[in-house]
């Protein structure tokens, strides 16, 4: 019989979820969120770890507890992103789930290359999930269609490389 995720987590952290305090267990194979109510088996499990571990919900706003508090994963949709830059993208952001147009899962935030696709059918493809646009440097007038359009962020591609984690956590966590 397979031990309990909780006894196999490498790692589990308490995080507020929805105003509620929550637990998270993060195994080799496995990531279980459970809600501090418990309702199943599983969701006790983690609870009890956190428990043994001393670990408790801390306020997100408090940046001395900043590294007790796990960050959010988020399902982030490309729009237009070539598979080399996906590939930089998925070792910025380690932590997210990348998803392409043809996926079931509703983003968290989408990412588009304004090169590769309309600013406009993004924007009013998902007018209410954070988006953020990147592109060459000399583009400026796709850079302002962007902008236009309604993008939270707008960016020039090496910007985004440099600053990708920062804003997928401020967008994501609005």
């Amino acid at each position: 019989m397979e031990p309990a995720l909780a006894e196999r987590a490498l790692e589990v952290e308490a995080v507020p979820l929805n105003g509620e305090e929550a637990a998270v267990a993060v195994s080799e194979r496995d990531v279980l969120v459970a809600r501090a109510d418990g309702r199943d088996r599983a969701q006790r499990d983690v609870l009890d770890a956190c428990d043994r571990h001393e670990l408790h919900a801390r306020d997100p706003s408090n940046r001395t507890h900043e590294r007790d508090t796990l960050r959010a994963v988020a399902t982030i949709l490309l729009c237009g992103v070539d598979v080399f830059f996906r590939g930089k993208l998925e070792a910025l952001l380690p932590r997210h789930h990348f998803v392409t147009s043809d996926s079931a899962d509703w983003p968290d935030l989408v990412i588009a290359d304004i090169s590769r696709v309309d600013p406009d059918d993004v924007a009013d493809s998902y007018p209410e999930v954070p988006i953020v646009g990147f592109g060459g440097h000399t583009d400026t007038a796709g850079l302002r269609r962007a902008h236009e359009a309604g993008f939270d962020q707008v960016l020039v591609k090496n910007a985004l490389q440099e600053r990708a984690p920062q804003i997928v956590d401020e967008l994501i966590a609005q």
